[in-house]
């Protein structure tokens, strides 16, 4: 079968698509023919251009040779445990290499694909959608940890693969959403939910709060390109600020160490996360697609072989909504 592979860190041309082995289901796994994958924030790690994430994959050529995370498509076979897939079965979710014509995953991995949701949009949905779906739950402020009908919630970057999903996630709990996005994207946002569009080449939200009505209950950053305590400007006095994207990964991690420390010196809350895929949260998010709550947006389709191209785009980071691999 042909796959995406790599053998050394570097630019997008060091990904090669070569024939490799075909897996076989172990035990309790399924054996998937995959119709399309996503791609992510996590695939740029390949460069190796941080020694951080060095320590992790390698620190002198990568250990995994493989790419690719989100998944959907038929299932091929299926091991002796597997009770809830059969033969020919449509389904999403994550596993390992994900850009190749077979891979093979968790039962626990996967749910089955709504039918009015293509293949290309079920793939754009387990790392992006449950990053929303949980930053969204961080910022919680009701009884059942979800935000209410009602709260003014803020979406920064809100024409991403994140942003696109949380607008909508949000809008589906009945909160009044704000997006912040560029002037070409003000439309596409205003169109799958957000009540208002900040132009962040016009306008700043974050020196825009003088007043409470501009103010929001939860801010959920999903570019990282205001600090911490610009994003407080903009809260209400109990408001809750969760940061689920940065510049790169120092930046992260320096936002990591100073939320907790800022959360306790002022009223208001500040979270920075890393989501945490499961299979409750898939089978919610396949819940919302399913009643048509939730529509992924994609931005820009590619073959198999023309991933070193997409993730050149991705590294842009202009990407209206989600990156997807399409496999005939």
């Amino acid at each position: 079968m042909k796959a995406i592979v790599y053998h050394s860190y570097g630019p997008p041309d060091v990904l090669k698509c070569e024939e490799i082995e075909k897996p076989s289901a172990g035990d309790n796994e399924v054996l998937i023919k995959v119709r399309a994958a996503a791609v992510n924030p996590v695939d740029l790690l390949f460069r190796g251009t941080s020694y951080m994430v060095r320590i992790m994959t390698g620190l002198r050529k990568p250990k995994d040779t493989r790419l690719g995370v989100d998944v959907a498509g038929q299932v091929e076979a299926v091991g002796r445990n597997v009770t809830q897939f059969k033969l020919g079965d449509a389904v999403f979710g994550t596993c390992k290499g994900a850009f190749a014509e077979y891979v093979c995953t968790s039962e626990s991995a996967l749910v089955v694909k709504p039918d009015n949701v293509t293949f290309e949009q079920a793939a754009s949905v387990p790392i992006a959608a449950i990053t929303a779906l949980q930053g969204l739950r961080l910022g919680g402020l009701g009884d059942k940890g979800h935000i209410q009908p009602g709260q003014k919630v803020l979406i920064n970057g809100a024409s991403g693969g994140v942003g696109t999903f949380a607008v909508q996630i949000a809008k589906s709990f009945g909160a009044e959403v704000t997006g912040v996005c560029s002037t070409r994207n003000v439309e596409m946002v205003r169109s799958i939910g957000a009540k208002q569009v900040i132009d962040y080449t016009r306008e700043d939200f974050t020196k825009s709060g003088q007043s409470y009505d501009q103010r929001y209950d939860l801010i959920l950053d999903c570019v990282g390109n205001h600090s911490l305590l610009a994003h407080r400007r903009a809260l209400n006095p109990n408001g809750v600020c969760v940061v689920a994207g940065a510049k790169g990964l120092w930046d992260f991690l320096t936002r990591a160490l100073t939320a907790p420390v800022l959360s306790r010196s002022v009223s208001q809350k500040f979270v920075t996360f890393i989501a945490k895929i499961n299979k409750d949260d898939l089978t919610i998010m396949r819940e919302l697609m399913a009643t048509g709550k939730v529509t992924p947006v994609i931005d820009r389709r590619y073959s198999l072989s023309e991933v070193p191209e997409a993730i050149r785009y991705l590294e842009t980071r202009h990407a209206r909504g989600k990156v997807v691999i399409t496999l005939e």
